[in-house]
């Protein structure tokens, strides 16, 4: 009814290898890719689309740490508005979880926050 334009974004947390002092710490052989965890991201993106009818969506992947690369993105493309869904089970964030916790804080649009059921 508005002509919005519904734009989904799944952020992959990039967890570097910790070290100890100056030492580097060389990639164990259990941690994956992370082109491989781009890929199978928007692949699971795009499932995600297709079930919820959003297949005319814009589309994007991130690496990144979550909260940061969502405010971002939304300022880079003027958006109006960040839906995000929240666990919110985290200690003393109790009402959101960290990361929609980071978003609204952080964000200069608005943020509509949905809970998550398991």
């Amino acid at each position: 009814q508005t002509n919005a334009k519904v734009s989904l974004l799944h952020v992959v947390d990039h967890l570097p290898p910790l070290g100890f002092g100056e030492e580097p710490l060389i990639a164990p052989d259990w941690m994956i890719p992370e082109q491989q965890l781009l890929d199978e991201a928007k692949k699971s993106l795009h499932n995600f689309a297709d079930k919820h009818s959003l297949q005319n969506s814009e589309q994007q992947v991130a690496l990144g740490t979550p909260h940061v690369e969502v405010v971002r993105i939304a300022e880079d493309k003027n958006i109006d508005l960040i839906v995000v869904g929240s666990h919110g089970r985290h200690g003393v964030r109790l009402l959101l979880g960290s990361t929609a916790n980071g978003i609204l804080h952080h964000a200069k649009c608005d943020v509509l926050a949905v809970r998550i059921k398991e």
